[in-house]
């Protein structure tokens, strides 16, 4: 007998999302099991149910109309170690509903290295491939092993390679699609207790040692943990610089060929004097979205104290519930940076989470 779905009185999304926003749905289901979310996904598509998948919550922008259809929560947590027997090296496999930072301290716990760089990020494990989610210099990519999906029109189980997944910058082929459901994700380890190559300057300086070289991975999380609670990034009930959705637009990425004109003319703007931070790119230059944003006119905590929505107060690229928003405030915010970095520098930012029933 299943014991592990339950079905509960219809909540606002808002209520399982780190920004905290979202109307209803008709029904949220929780399913403790990977053969629960198996079961009840196919229940759902057979019934031709609209099916909202949510795992952490912390990349999602729900509308204030909330979702007609049956929100489906992944509570799946089981943690397992194993090493590889072709390459002898050491791997974790966790269900999709992991928690994503307890699932980092789980390998450092347990005397390993590798993802120690990715620390403090909100969210669900299952997540982290679809849009290859990176901080400090490193990439789910880097490290990752296979994933394992639901095929929802075949109803079964596979796991695939990365290189079947298209890992980009912030993206994969399975963003933007529900045909393919992330169940389960396994990520290669470092067994010496280090950390992998500091490639983050901030970061390295942070720890006194040179970018590229590796450092004990329990001190890196700790670093990382510090630094990103420093820019209102690691979850606090009490702390609305954190009621977000993460760095709300990607780092843009501009054509190497319209490169030199996009930088003059940000450099017209700020100075000629002044380091515009760009970085190479596969398919061009990568700007800072946060750096755009504050030198176009947003500084942190824009608009001001007496607004239900505004920048954070340690970093402008999140996008904040102060208490008592409404997601159409939310989206009015972010239309208003995204249009003032265009208007200011020729620059289109785009948003990074995963707009649900409403769009900019």
């Amino acid at each position: 007998m299943r014991t592990t779905v339950t079905s509960v009185t219809i909540p606002l999304l808002a209520d399982l999302t780190t920004l905290r926003l979202g109307g209803p749905a008709r029904a949220v289901l929780r399913c403790g099991t990977t053969r629960d979310v198996v079961e009840e996904i196919g229940a759902l598509d057979r019934a031709a149910e609209p099916t909202l998948v949510i795992g952490g919550g912390s990349n999602l922008v729900v509308a204030d109309e909330g979702f007609d259809g049956t929100a489906l929560v992944i509570e799946s947590a089981h943690v397992e170690f194993g090493t590889g027997r072709e390459s002898g090296r050491p791997h974790v496999t966790a269900d999709a509903g992991v928690n994503w930072d307890t699932l980092v301290a789980a390998t450092i716990d347990a005397g390993f290295g590798g993802l120690e760089c990715l620390s403090g990020i909100p969210g669900a494990a299952g997540a982290t491939p679809v849009q290859n989610v990176g901080a400090y210099g490193v990439e789910v990519s880097d490290l990752l092993r296979s994933v394992q999906v639901l095929d929802r029109r075949a109803g079964t189980l596979r796991w695939v390679a990365p290189s079947e997944l298209g890992l980009g910058y912030r993206t994969s082929t399975l963003k933007y699609r529900d045909d393919f459901l992330v169940v389960a994700v396994s990520f290669w380890l470092n067994d010496d207790r280090l950390s992998q190559p500091l490639r983050y300057r901030e970061l390295a300086t942070s720890l006194d040692v040179e970018p590229g070289e590796r450092a004990p991975a329990a001190t890196v999380r700790e670093q990382v943990l510090a630094l990103r609670r420093g820019k209102g990034m690691v979850l606090d009930a009490d702390d609305h610089d954190t009621w977000s959705a993460g760095s709300f637009f990607t780092n843009p990425i501009i054509d190497a060929e319209e490169a030199h004109d996009v930088l003059r003319r940000i450099r017209e703007r700020v100075g000629s004097d002044i380091t515009v931070p760009s970085y190479p790119a596969e398919d061009g230059v990568k700007l800072s979205a946060g750096w755009l944003i504050e030198r176009a006119g947003f500084a942190r905590g824009y608009p001001g104290p007496e607004s239900p929505v505004r920048l954070s107060t340690k970093h402008t690229l999140a996008l904040t519930n102060r208490g008592d928003a409404t997601t159409d405030e939310l989206l009015d915010l972010a239309r208003d940076v995204r249009d003032g970095v265009r208007d200011a520098f020729g620059v289109s930012l785009h948003p990074e989470p995963v707009l649900v029933n409403c769009e900019l």
